[in-house]
């Protein structure tokens, strides 16, 4: 019974794993791997600074500018602009008010 118990854990592990990660992060193109990494990376970092763990990724409101992401906090009901270098590690963070 033992030994059939560890393959299982192992599998179960990893998938938990990989449900965390973004899909996009194992696109073939290096662009869309990059702005993956950026947009978790962004959340990260509102995440530590307002201290809201339900942050998360605007997807509505539309970014003209390369490397920007806007980040909603809604248990503060206040929303984040965010600023990547091109390696996509988070810059700058600006509070842009209530959401």
């Amino acid at each position: 019974m033992r030994y059939f118990t560890r393959p299982a854990l192992i599998l179960c592990m990893a998938t938990m794993a990989l449900t965390a990660c973004d899909p996009a992060e194992f696109d073939s193109d290096p662009d869309v791997r990059r702005d993956a990494r950026a947009n978790r990376k962004c959340v990260i970092a509102v995440k530590a600074q307002t201290k809201d763990e339900a942050s998360q990724l605007n997807t509505t409101l539309p970014i003209v500018e390369v490397n920007q992401y806007i980040v909603d906090a809604p248990t503060l009901q206040e929303r984040w602009m965010c600023r990547t270098d091109d390696a996509g590690e988070p810059t700058q963070l600006y509070r842009l008010g209530k959401g």
